[in-house]
């Protein structure tokens, strides 16, 4: 069950710029206890309501700080929503990197390179792998192709989105151990071409309040428990798990259990990520998840990328709209091409009304499509 905050009197460090050396000996002195806790947020960021003790080490008149066991604070994505500062003790990231490394059967001294931002729990945990390992991270401030191919590292953690660009070099993938990859789901067919050129992937799920991807290729890590409750959403149980919300905001758990926003189903132990939960779009009386769509629509020849959401409309409720960017932006799929591609793998009321193209997706920082950007027009 979560555990009610102690008082919150360790100071809460922001440390605001590219990821370097600093950051990496910082976030070592806040998982060891010598140091404060840490609040990671990129170049030109505001710490805005997360209210940190120090910003960059400057004394902050209105700071408040953090539960003594709390190590790091992540603010959330805000991919569908408004963000959190997601408390992280050492205990838990450390269950999470120590998990991670025995999936992926990393050994001490094996280096990891980090080229996803830090202030994000994926680029966080990067870090806290290379402190496991004992080996000092390879930390690249933004993301170039060759710098990666060419870093040295054994271990890498990215998005689909790097891994796409990796691809389109037909690039030697062997170079690395392990290729985790996260942050949302890779478009058809890209797992089967990076294998092709040697690249082992492990795919991921999870998020900020599981310290990082807690389930690889559908199955969960060492110590994690999954289930599904009667509402569809999925379940997350073990040592992972968050500490709590910043300034006490509800955590949505049940019992023991951490309840995602996201649908799934567990066969054979193994689970699905349908999509999630206020992703799903009421049209005529139907309830269609949007990420099920997406996955079909992204199987099309035509398709190079695609988001799925619903739009208000007087009739329907919502209408199913599909975002797409085609393959060839000179020959783009027509609405009623990709309509009649999904009648036969999605029911009726499923298949797009509408359709909109775009050169690219939108995309926020931790590689995940910006949803709310799309929803709005902005």
């Amino acid at each position: 069950m979560l555990r009610k905050p102690s008082h919150p009197d360790r100071p809460l460090h922001a440390v605001v710029g590219p990821p370097g050396p600093e950051l990496f000996a910082a976030i070592r002195a806040a998982l060891s206890g010598d140091g404060p806790a840490i609040l990671p947020l990129p170049v030109a960021s505001a710490p805005g309501a997360l209210r940190p003790t120090h910003v960059n080490g400057a004394p902050q008149d209105d700071g408040q700080g953090v539960p003594d066991d709390v190590a790091v604070v992540i603010a959330t994505s805000g991919s569908t929503g408004a963000p959190k500062g997601v408390m992280l003790s050492a205990t838990a990231l450390r269950a999470s990197a120590a998990s991670s490394l025995r999936r992926v059967e990393a050994v001490k001294g094996e280096r990891w390179l980090c080229c996803l931002p830090p202030s994000h729990v994926s680029g966080l945990q990067v870090l806290v792998r290379a402190l496991l390992c004992e080996s000092e991270p390879i930390i690249h401030p933004r993301f170039d192709p060759h710098e990666v191919l060419t870093s040295g590292a054994e271990h890498v953690s990215m998005v689909p989105t790097q891994l796409h660009r990796l691809v389109e070099l037909n690039a030697d993938l062997s170079v690395f151990r392990s290729i985790v990859l996260g942050g949302a789901a890779p478009r058809a067919g890209l797992l089967a071409e990076a294998r092709a050129l040697g690249a082992r992937v492990f795919t991921t799920y999870g998020m900020s309040e599981t310290s990082g991807g807690c389930v690889y290729d559908g199955r969960p890590l060492y110590n994690v428990d999954l289930k599904i409750g009667d509402d569809g959403r999925i379940r997350v149980a073990g040592p992972v798990l968050f500490s709590g919300y910043r300034f006490g905001e509800p955590a949505p758990f049940d019992g023991d259990w951490f309840v995602t926003s996201d649908l799934g189903e567990l066969t054979g132990g193994r689970l699905r990520v349908l999509g999630r939960a206020d992703d799903v779009i009421n049209t005529g009386g139907e309830k269609v998840v949007a990420a099920s769509v997406a996955e079909v629509l992204g199987a099309h020849p035509e398709v190079a990328d695609v988001a799925v959401i619903g739009r208000p409309d007087p009739e329907w409720g919502e209408i199913v709209v599909a975002v797409v960017v085609p393959a060839d932006p000179a020959g783009p799929p027509t609405l009623d091409q990709l309509r009649a591609y999904a009648a036969d793998r999605l029911p009726a009321y499923a298949a797009p009304r509408q359709l909109r193209l775009m050169s690219r997706l939108p995309l926020l920082a931790n590689g995940k499509t910006d949803l709310v950007s799309l929803r709005t027009g902005t």
